[in-house]
């Protein structure tokens, strides 16, 4: 058969790292490994996977660089088990969300649903402490709007503050999901903040639409916060995203 009739496609060997890697990894995954264990010591590896050395320098380097385990150098212990944490998760999440894989539009969509999902299902599974991490990061957004602490500062605390109700709706992805954006987001919270003729008003602005989002989580109004969260971001980002996306955050604002 010629090569434009083929049904499959030429595959790339698999080096020997990788698998070693991936078993190391599945035992993680599934808890045989737990977090603060060790691994058994390069030479015990190098026997019970029967490789080199070097495949299993290559493995733990890999596993190192996904944040799974931590090697020290000289340390005669095995590598120490990170697992998986919501740190090295929100990194992998976080850089997708600032790479050239994701538009600044696109961005903006993804925080229009996470926003409204996360204050809707906030206004409904909340707790009072869930409410009271809301209420300081909105305090010190108002505190930071008339001092000299500067964008980053109200930024990070406006971050924060979506954080909390993302944590708040008792969906741990989608508090994951909040902390690997949370990065990108400031870095555009601070451009719109820095472009803004007056930035004490949008800053005042922004601090009445966080307590208008508490005040509806507060009050387990599900749809109002929802809205909420789809039509602050629209108002903030649309005329800084390519048309075509603009309208499909428009058509967004009608979603129930």
């Amino acid at each position: 058969m010629s090569a434009e009739g083929a049904i499959f496609r030429p595959v790339e060997p698999v080096r020997a790292y990788q698998r070693v890697a991936e078993q190391i990894e599945e035992r993680i995954l599934s808890g045989d490994l737990p977090p603060g264990s060790r691994l058994p010591g390069e030479r015990e590896l190098v026997s019970q996977f029967a490789v080199g050395r070097s495949t299993v320098r290559e493995a733990l380097r890999v596993l190192q660089s996904a944040g799974l385990v931590r090697s020290r150098p000289g340390d005669p212990l095995g590598a120490e088990v990170l697992g998986v944490t919501p740190d090295n998760l929100s990194r992998t999440l976080g850089r997708l969300a600032r790479s050239h894989l994701s538009t600044l539009g696109e961005l903006v969509q993804f925080r229009m649903v996470l926003d409204a999902e996360s204050n809707r299902l906030a206004a409904r599974l909340h707790s009072e402490k869930d409410l009271v991490r809301m209420e300081e990061q909105i305090e010190r957004m108002e505190a930071l709007s008339t001092g000299t602490a500067g964008l980053h500062a109200f930024s990070e605390a406006d971050a924060l503050f979506h954080r909390a109700v993302a944590e708040a709706s008792g969906n741990s992805l989608l508090g994951l999901c909040a902390r690997a954006v949370h990065d990108a987001v400031v870095e555009v919270i601070e451009g719109k903040i820095a472009a803004a003729s007056e930035t004490t008003v949008w800053m005042e602005r922004s601090i009445a639409h966080h307590r208008q989002v508490l005040a509806a989580v507060r009050d387990g109004d599900a749809e109002l916060a929802a809205r909420l969260g789809r039509q602050a971001l629209y108002d903030y980002y649309a005329d800084h995203v390519e048309e075509g996306t603009r309208r499909l955050l428009s058509a967004a604002l009608d979603e129930q």
